[in-house]
């Protein structure tokens, strides 16, 4: 039976997250789950979201009455399912002839929720009403591009909160290297007013071109939609600063440089000495030894004289 470590002081503290093993982030999956009511477009369109992070998504068939993101209290189901699947990105549909064909895209921190986006879906193409070479295909768990285009996606504050919260469900895993061969897929969104934006799924065909970056033709291959927006939710303040911490990075150390030849540096730095104004005392010891000296010749000069010879 091994045995915890706990600190007893704030430097011992320390001492043992400069040791620790870092914390490493796993990929974010998505939810995906229907209201109490669903259409047969928002059917298709949860189905095909599905399809597009089938590796990394959770999707749940069952009806679910209790859920109403916006609404206080509406949100404890929401969250028990995010606890229970590990997922911390989700979409909701639901229909109503208020808001028909309504999707709710949200992000989860620490499985609370943390910001919304709602959305109505208008004219909805499937992947399967699409005809192309199946050879074309965005293979699973390739990464794809993303083309925001238009201006609104900058001045406009529930576009900018729709382009963040596309991102971070479509984007995948995060990685350090990439290859080009295995960028197959591009996600088009136009905004073509302050509320509307049409977004595509395209796929990416390289072709020659004569030099070392090859030319890229897209193949329209689903699904497609317009995407209303209707209501979002920023997160608090307090709560957006505690999310946006990184894991796993130690607080750097002024004037410490690590180098992969030498290691780690450090530079010191000495204020010019002015030997001239420095205060000497009787302390020093080189002083002692003189007095010593001079009290030992002192003591013998007086013996000599006590007794002559």
């Amino acid at each position: 039976m091994s045995s915890i470590r706990v600190p007893k002081s704030m430097r011992a503290k320390r001492e043992l997250l400069k040791h620790a093993p870092k914390l490493v982030e796993n990929g974010k999956k998505m939810l995906i789950l229907h209201g109490t009511k669903t259409s047969a477009v928002l059917n298709s369109v949860l189905a095909d979201l599905f399809h597009l992070k089938r590796d990394h998504a959770v999707k749940f068939t069952k009806k679910n009455d209790n859920i109403r993101p916006f609404e206080s209290g509406g949100e404890t189901s929401l969250e028990f399912f995010s606890l229970k699947s590990d997922c911390s990105l989700f979409v909701y549909g639901s229909h109503s002839k208020k808001r028909p064909n309504n999707l709710v895209l949200g992000r989860t921190y620490d499985h609370h929720i943390y910001d919304l986006v709602e959305v109505g879906v208008e004219n909805y193409k499937s992947i399967e009403s699409y005809a192309y070479n199946k050879n074309f295909a965005p293979k699973l768990g390739t990464k794809p591009f993303f083309a925001f285009i238009g201006e609104h996606f900058e001045s406009v504050d529930g576009l900018k909160h729709l382009k963040e919260m596309l991102l971070d469900h479509f984007k995948g895993e995060v990685v350090e290297n990439l290859n080009l061969v295995g960028v197959d897929r591009i996600f088009v969104c136009t905004a073509i007013s302050p509320t509307t934006v049409y977004m595509m799924h395209c796929a990416l065909r390289l072709k020659r071109s004569g030099t070392s970056i090859p030319r890229m033709e897209l193949v329209e291959v689903g699904p497609s939609m317009d995407l209303v927006v209707r209501r979002n939710r920023r997160p608090a303040e307090s709560l957006q600063k505690e999310a946006m911490k990184a894991p796993g990075h130690a607080k750097k150390v002024k004037n410490v440089s690590d180098n992969p030849i030498d290691g780690k540096l450090g530079r010191v730095y000495i204020p010019d000495q002015e030997v001239s104004k420095l205060a000497l005392t009787s302390d020093i010891k080189g002083l002692k030894r003189e007095r010593r000296d001079a009290k030992k010749n002192k003591e013998h000069s007086k013996k000599q004289k006590v007794n002559p010879e």
